[in-house]
């Protein structure tokens, strides 16, 4: 975030009239001087850098998901009569198409510094240059918030007032080290910042300044951004050496209702079970003894893997399969860009009210469907299976 620099306009800012002044101006400067503020001295922050960076602060309102001051009033209600995507949706061939040539040119501009990234960290460049292009298009998106003014809305008056408040603190204490200026600090509409849109608190425990110029620049050094990614992921747990997954055919013998990290076991006796690659050719010989699970991100209307811890720790950058899905397809892509083997098979339009509604049935009967959101994770695929298997069918673990 970039320091506050007084120009003509914020002058104006500074000096409205009360019947110019927003409708929660006041108490959002009341909230600035009785909460923010004290809780960021006691953290640390200098009165110089508070004074500097919330002068004349105002909330933006345009955000979405706002409730209302104090984090009182009601929060957006889900729209449980949206359609439901199936996962299909997130991997149509031209997303790929259009970003597997970026990535290639990136591999060669940055040969040198990739190397060096994945032998301290481990994680090998594809995956980093994925997550890249996934979170910001390899830093061509458009990131256009002022990170200090969304951390502070969002901690007045969002749904998640004290994670907001903490994030704001840390976005603070970034621009009292002198990382970044708070012209260039910017943010999307969530607070996620920069090239791999880190949170505030993840930039102070995860970005890394890799091109030595002594400050972690995730905004506008495109080494430093691919080296934070693979600081994150490295502290997250990757496993060298490993892969994140291989494309499988699942036979029909082996049940979809087994899919999960939880049902983990060796490679070898997925293998033996009657599990191959779709290339054909065997497993690697050092992944055989290692653990795998099933994951069918569409039951048996999709295609098919077996992943590894990885694919989770890739997982715990963005909480959904299909992200992670998604990042260790265009991994793969970067090598030969083909689409998976099995096709995504058409299914039975619905809402997320239909599937929050069967999410509720397959509850009372004892199942554990990992909350009745509207949305299919493993969790729910499964229990859908086990349901289909104790009424004497076929499991598909998928709706309709």
């Amino acid at each position: 975030m970039s320091r506050f620099f007084l120009t003509i306009a914020t002058l104006a800012c500074l000096f409205v009239s009360p019947a110019q002044a927003g409708k929660h101006d006041a108490e959002f400067s009341r909230f600035l001087e009785a909460e923010v503020k004290p809780a960021a001295q006691a953290a640390g922050i200098k009165g110089a850098t508070l004074s500097r960076e919330l002068q004349g602060l105002t909330p933006d309102t345009s955000l979405p998901g706002l409730v209302g001051p104090g984090g009182k009033g009601s929060p957006p209600k889900v729209n449980f009569q949206a359609e439901f995507r199936a996962p299909a949706n997130y991997f149509k061939d031209s997303q790929f198409n259009a970003l597997v040539p970026g990535g290639r040119r990136l591999m060669k501009k940055h040969a040198r510094s990739l190397a060096a990234i994945e032998k301290r960290y481990g994680v090998p460049k594809r995956i980093i240059l994925a997550i890249w292009a996934r979170e910001s298009g390899y830093g061509g998106a458009k990131i256009p918030h002022d990170a200090i003014r969304v951390l502070a809305t969002r901690a007045f008056m969002g749904q998640r007032r004290d994670f907001f408040k903490d994030e704001l603190i840390a976005a603070l204490k970034i621009l009292q080290n002198g990382d970044v200026s708070r012209k260039a600090m910017k943010s999307s509409w969530g607070g996620a910042m920069g090239q791999p849109q880190f949170m505030p608190s993840s930039y102070l425990k995860y970005a890394v300044d890799f091109d030595g110029d002594n400050h972690p620049n995730i905004w506008g050094s495109e080494v430093d951004t691919m080296a934070s990614i693979a600081n994150y992921l490295a502290k997250h747990g990757w496993v060298k050496g490993r892969d994140w997954g291989y494309e499988v055919v699942i036979p029909d013998s082996i049940s979809c209702a087994l899919e999960g990290p939880d049902n983990r076991t060796s490679i070898s006796k997925w293998a033996a079970a009657g599990v191959k690659r779709v290339s054909g050719r065997p497993f690697p010989e050092h992944e055989l003894a290692r653990p795998g699970n099933i994951l069918m991100p569409a039951g048996r209307y999709g295609p098919a893997f077996i992943a590894t811890e990885n694919f989770y720790v890739i997982k715990d950058y963005n909480e959904s399969d299909t992200y992670a899905l998604f990042v260790g397809h265009l991994a793969d892509r970067y090598g030969s860009n083909k689409g998976f083997a099995a096709a995504w098979k058409p299914t039975k339009k619905t809402t997320r009210g239909a599937v929050r509604t069967l999410q509720l049935a397959l509850e009372a009967k004892g199942h554990d469907v990992g909350g009745a959101d509207g949305l299919i994770g493993f969790k729910t695929r499964r229990s859908i299976g086990k349901d289909q298997e104790a009424g004497g069918y076929f499991p598909t673990c998928w709706v309709g």
